[in-house]
C-alpha cells in the first residue's frame, strides 16, 4: 500500500514508528521499497555520497531532478521526499514554489524537504498552499555547514535549544506534514517531539522521535570518507564489494573468467560457413 502524508499522521497518532532511508537511483529505490521502508528521501547528501563533493552546497536543481526521477521510477509504495538544494528556495518565495513544483510535475515526487525554520516559514507556507506537501528540517542543517563552521551538534546551550524549538514550531505552523530533527541532543528532540502534532524524523537526535532516517551508504558501510556518531552500520557491503572486485580482477587476468558457462555458442553449420568464407 502506498505511503502518504496521511500515513505519517496516522502513524504518529497510533505511536507507530516511521522508517525513512535515502536512495538516489532506480535499483536502490526498488530494494528500499521492497524492504517495506515507509519513505525514501532523495537527499542532497548525494552531493557527498554520489558526486564526491565535500558538502551538499554544490548540489543543483538539475542534479536533484536527475536522481529524483530515477527514484520515483523504482519506488512503488514508499513516500518519496525530494530534497530542495541550496539556493533553490532561499532566494524568494517565487523560486521556492517554482522549484518545489518541478519535483512534483517533472519527477513525480510525493513531497519536498527544505531546511530551516523561522527564516523559511513563508516559503513553506507558500509551497503548501500550492498543494505540495513539505517536510521541514531543523537543527544541524547541512546546507548551513559553512555558517556553522562544520558538521557540529546544534542546540547544546539553552539559548540555542530555544531557537531550534522556535524553528520547529514555525515549520509546523507553516503547514509541514513532518520535520527532520538532525544533530541535536536527545532531550531537546524529545521536547520537540512531544510538543508538535506532526511527526518528527530523527537523525542523530533521539530514539523517541516518531521516526528515523539514515543515509543508506552510511548504514551499509559504502561511504568511508567519514562516519557520523549517530550511524549504526547494519552491514559492511563496502568491504564485500572490494573483495568481489579483487576476485574479478584476478580471474580476468589469469584467464579464469569467463568460462564456457558465461559465453554464447554458435551453430556449427553457421561457424563452418563463416570459416569457409574467411578462407576465400
Amino acid at each position: 500500500m502506498k505511503n502518504t502524508t496521511q500515513t505519517f499522521a496516522e502513524m504518529k497518532k497510533k505511536g507507530e514508528k516511521i522508517t525513512m532511508l535515502t536512495a538516489y537511483d532506480y535499483s536502490t529505490a526498488k530494494l528500499v521499497d521492497k524492504a517495506g521502508i515507509n519513505s525514501i528521501l532523495v537527499g542532497d547528501s548525494l552531493g557527498m555520497v554520489m558526486l564526491g563533493y565535500p558538502d551538499s552546497t554544490r548540489v543543483t536543481m538539475e542534479d536533484m531532478i536527475h536522481h529524483v526521477k530515477a527514484v520515483v521510477r523504482g519506488a512503488e509504495n514508499a513516500l518519496v521526499v525530494a530534497d530542495m538544494p541550496f539556493m533553490s528556495y532561499q532566494t524568494s518565495i517565487y523560486d521556492a514554489v517554482k522549484n518545489a513544483g518541478r519535483f512534483i510535475q517533472e519527477c513525480g515526487a510525493d513531497s519536498v524537504k527544505l531546511e530551516g525554520g523561522v527564516d523559511v516559514k513563508e516559503q513553506i507556507s507558500a509551497i503548501v498552499k500550492a498543494g505540495i506537501p513539505v517536510c521541514g528540517h531543523v537543527g544541524l542543517t547541512p546546507q548551513s555547514v559553512k555558517a556553522f563552521g562544520g558538521f557540529k551538534i546544534q542546540g547544546k546551550s539553552a539559548e540555542a535549544a530555544k531557537k531550534i524549538i522556535a524553528d520547529a514550531k514555525a515549520v509546523e505552523e507553516a503547514g509541514a506534514f513532518a520535520i527532520v530533527l538532525e544533530g541535536i541532543p536527545a532531550p531537546l528532540a524529545d521536547i520537540i517531539t512531544n510538543m508538535l502534532t506532526i511527526p518528527t524524523i530523527g537523525i542523530g537526535a533521539s530514539k523517541n522521535c516518531d521516526g528515523q532516517v539514515l543515509v543508506y551508504q552510511d548504514m551499509l558501510g559504502l561511504y568511508s570518507d567519514f562516519t557520523p556518531k549517530f550511524v549504526k552500520k547494519y552491514d559492511n557491503l563496502g568491504e564485500a564489494m572490494v573483495n568481489a572486485f579483487k576476485k574479478y580482477d584476478k580471474e580476468v587476468k589469469t584467464g579464469v573468467f569467463p568460462t564456457e558457462e558465461y559465453t554464447y555458442k554458435m551453430d556449427e553449420e553457421a561457424l563452418s560457413g563463416l570459416q569457409a568464407a574467411l578462407i576465400k
